[in-house]
């Protein structure tokens, strides 16, 4: 009964509303003025719509066009300039310098010598053509000397980077030779003689070939160009363009440049006609009716976004064009959607006062609803604000076992850093010793270097420097090995040559193998077994087992120290080291990795080496085994697991 009397008002609430038909009761004029109204705040909506999409569009294709840019920019410094500073090295050459200061008729002598050190350069750098100009502007010099159309004796006063460099300016410029008609870039500058008081006796020259530009370019699907300071189209994704001009030029001046930059080429034969003022954030251009058809995705289209960025170093600007039809449709579609939103808007608003009515018969079984809630989410609290202590309680706990891991961590890095400082000790006069003889020689040499140089023996000189530079090698050869091994660094996996570490930690140990005559087996070849860990921290791990079978074996006749290899399992590799030392009893293998635990005598050693290596080991996913070596010994096992690139072992299945 109590259910039956609150369901009967809200049945008879809708008919009052029934009889008061709002819309109807309204005038015609009226009505045609609401009409208006609603459509105007349509057309208002979608307009505002489509102003916002199409900004919006308009930024992020700005912004996609300067990813590009940036991409664009970046090959082109790569590919252009990497060879700007090559014509130093060849400043410097004493056969460049001696032809350069010869005279005409001897210059024929001095030429092979010049034209050997420039090919070279040029093979070692691998493509850009390398010469050298007298001061009159022919080609004395040429890395292509051994080519039928090389550039020897050519006329070269005409280019503009030749005008600059002959009056001391260094110089860079695009530019085509009138011998193979190939544009490059131009990277001139001026060579000084010091005997004349640094007049500029002639200029190094180095072309760098865009031709690799050239394919990445051609290959760009948006409509891209690379204009220089003049306003003249060098690139062009439409190759039709390349060439072109911005605006039109007077006859003259595209005589002139084609001349003397283009080797006789047309140039100008396309006018783009259009102004790239304020392209470097983005310029809506038109491109005339006659270039639409010239490249497929602008055909038909009237506005275009240009984005243009210098780029330093070469007074060249690259610009991008986005068509922006897909903006325009974007921003219809959007505004589309703005007025049907609207629309819908209007109807849930008419809904929405229908279900009104309902709304409030639910009112107050929500309450009722509520305070059950309530009074529930009161226990929940409590019981949630017990679990929240244990779960505090928890974490405190974790925290403090972090903390505690952490600083296990540290002391074992520190041992093992410690460890590694130790052995570098023992070895300072070995090291001493294998240093002191190149650093004796280099002392020798460039005494002798310098009073050759006094006396203008030259050849001498340079000999003496040769040999200087071997034993600076050598030297670098004791030392590097050393740097890296004593180097503190974090664990980090990668993959590691076994024969390279093992090859690396034995040379810690050459002067003492040397002393004790040990003898070495170590039958692992180079490249043919790849782990994955830390070389730094795997060669300590050596270094370790290496000291402690050098010490193990010094008091027996025999004195041999064994290195194998094999698969453990598919993802596993088993490197052994075994020596013919007084090897250990069955009680100290039970507790050969325990902390402190050392059978050397007192004094000697700590007992934390093989501890350490095998949690080095473990931390890499590997481990370290140990037992009896057949015939005498000890013998340890490395387990490390394989490189996930690496190809399989050379010499197996």
């Amino acid at each position: 009964m109590p259910t039956l009397q609150w369901t009967h008002p809200p049945a008879a609430a809708p008919m009052p509303e029934a009889r008061s038909p709002i819309p109807s009761s309204l005038p015609k004029p009226h009505r045609a003025l609401g009409l208006a109204l609603l459509l105007a705040i349509f057309l208002a909506a979608g307009l505002f719509a489509y102003r916002l999409s199409e900004r919006d569009g308009i930024d992020r294709m700005r912004q996609a066009a300067s990813h590009q840019l940036d991409t664009l920019a970046a090959a082109i410094d790569s590919e252009v300039t990497r060879h700007a500073s090559i014509p130093s090295a060849v400043e410097l050459n004493p056969d460049v310098l001696a032809l350069l200061r010869a005279p005409e008729d001897k210059q024929d002598v001095l030429q092979p010598a010049a034209n050997r050190f420039l090919q070279k350069l040029n093979d070692h750098l691998g493509g850009p053509a390398i010469f050298v100009l007298d001061t009159k502007g022919r080609v004395a010099a040429s890395s292509d000397w051994i080519f039928s159309d090389n550039l020897l004796a050519a006329e070269l006063s005409y280019m503009p980077f030749f005008r600059n460099a002959v009056r001391g300016v260094p110089a860079r410029h695009y530019a085509v030779d009138h011998v193979r008609h190939e544009p490059g870039y131009y990277f001139a500058l001026p060579i000084r003689d010091e005997q004349q008081e640094w007049k500029v006796i002639g200029v190094a020259v180095v072309k760098s070939g865009i031709r690799e530009l050239e394919r990445r370019w051609l290959g760009q699907e948006a409509p891209a160009l690379i204009v220089d300071s003049s306003g003249l189209v060098l690139l062009a994704s439409p190759p039709d363009w390349r060439y072109a001009t911005l605006q039109p030029w007077p006859k003259a001046e595209l005589e002139r440049v084609s001349r003397e930059q283009f080797a006789g080429q047309a140039i100008g034969a396309v006018t783009l006609d259009i102004e790239l003022e304020g392209a470097a954030d983005g310029a809506i251009v038109r491109l005339p009716k006659h270039l639409r058809g010239d490249l497929s995705p602008l055909s038909g289209a009237k506005p275009y976004l240009a984005l243009s960025r210098n780029l330093p170093g070469t007074a060249w600007r690259i610009v991008v064009f986005s068509d922006l039809r897909p903006v325009a449709v974007q921003a219809a579609t959007h505004a589309a959607l703005t007025a049907a939103a609207l629309g819908c808007l209007l109807l849930g608003a008419l809904y929405a006062k229908q279900r009104q009515r309902l709304a409030r018969g639910r009112e107050e079984a929500q309450a009722m609803l509520q305070r059950a809630n309530q009074e529930l989410e009161n226990k929940v609290g409590e019981r949630t604000a017990d679990l929240s202590e244990a779960v505090d309680r928890l974490q405190r706990e974790v925290v403090e076992r972090e903390r505690a891991e952490q600083t296990l961590r540290s002391a074992q890095d520190e041992l093992v850093q410690a460890a590694k400082l130790a052995v570098l000790g023992q070895m300072a006069t070995g090291i001493t010793h294998e240093l002191s003889q190149p650093l004796g020689a280099i002392r020798t040499l460039s005494a002798n270097a310098v009073e050759f140089m006094h006396r203008g023996d030259l050849v001498t000189a340079e000999k003496n420097l040769g040999i200087v530079g071997q034993l600076a090698e050598q030297a670098g050869r004791i030392i590097t090995p050393l740097k890296t091994f004593a180097r503190k660094s974090p664990a980090v996996s990668a993959a590691v040559d076994v024969a390279q570490a093992v090859d690396s930690a034995l040379f810690l140990f050459e002067q003492r193998l040397r002393k004790q005559n040990v003898t070495v087996d170590r039958p692992i070849a180079a490249d043919s077994w790849i782990a994955w860990c830390d070389q730094n921290r795997l060669q300590q791990v050596l270094v370790n087992l290496i000291g402690n079978a050098i010490d193990a074996m010094a008091e027996r006749p025999e004195r041999r120290l064994r290195f194998a290899i094999a698969l453990a399992d598919e993802r596993r590799l088993a490197l052994t080291v075994s020596d013919t030392g007084s090897g250990f009893t069955a009680q100290a293998l039970e507790h050969l990795f325990e902390p402190f635990f050392t059978t050397k005598q007192p004094g000697e050693g700590l007992g934390l080496g093989l501890t350490i290596s095998r949690d080095i080991l473990r931390d890499f996913g590997g481990d370290l085994l140990a037992e009896p070596a057949p015939g005498g010994g000890a013998c340890f096992t490395v387990l490390l697991p394989l490189s996930i690139n690496a190809d399989p072992p050379k010499g197996l299945p």
